[in-house]
């Protein structure tokens, strides 16, 4: 498919969005230029209306929009782009430009995480000592932390709960992580059987 620009203009617009939590990040407008130097450098720049120029976000700031990916909206005139924020993406220093402060998707960034302290054997990390320990290891410390949680669910306070539930919804991404998979096969599956 081809990108459909603006006969007037020569700009299409573009949405951004956090490829981990899935949070729309900002608007803003390409001319084929500006698409071509972003699959090209994979950092993502703009035409800017009020510069007349390309604008490379974070050039200044530091804070660049790593490219991840792209796709065209159905009638080719949109471009939807996921990228990797390199710090706040909003000139106000927030993390969007629509104020949506959310832990809606959290657990991508901490399923990241998680991966990236085994994936480069942090010492030091917790996440990884564990992991080194090995399957069964793993294993039983994630039904402690089950076991744990149903104790406090029969008692009535809420933050030791909430604590024991994010105790195990931790150690449970690390066993994801040991046994090869990801938050989005179990959703894979969760949505198969909603079916």
């Amino acid at each position: 498919m081809t990108i459909k620009f603006d006969n007037n203009t020569g700009l299409v617009p573009v949405i951004i969005q956090d490829h981990l939590n899935r949070k729309v990040l900002m608007l803003g407008y390409m001319n084929q230029e500006a698409f071509d130097k972003t699959l090209q450098e994979k950092k993502v720049t703009f035409f800017s209306r009020s510069k007349n120029r390309l604008w490379t976000k974070g050039e200044t700031s530091g804070h660049y929009l790593e490219l991840i990916d792209w796709k065209i909206d159905c009638d080719q005139d949109t471009v939807l782009i996921t990228a990797k924020p390199m710090g706040p993406t909003c000139h106000n220093g927030t993390t969007t430009c629509f104020a949506e402060e959310t832990d809606k998707g959290f657990l991508y960034e901490l399923q990241q995480t998680i991966s990236n302290k085994i994936n480069h054997d942090d010492a030091t990390s917790y996440t990884n000592q564990l992991y080194k320990r090995g399957i069964n290891k793993l294993a039983q410390k994630v039904g402690e932390e089950a076991v744990e949680l149903v104790i406090e669910a029969k008692d009535h306070n809420d933050d030791l709960f909430l604590n024991e539930a994010a105790d195990l919804m931790y150690h449970y991404l690390i066993l994801l992580k040991a046994k090869g998979f990801t938050l989005e096969a179990v959703e894979k599956v969760l949505k198969a059987r909603s079916k």
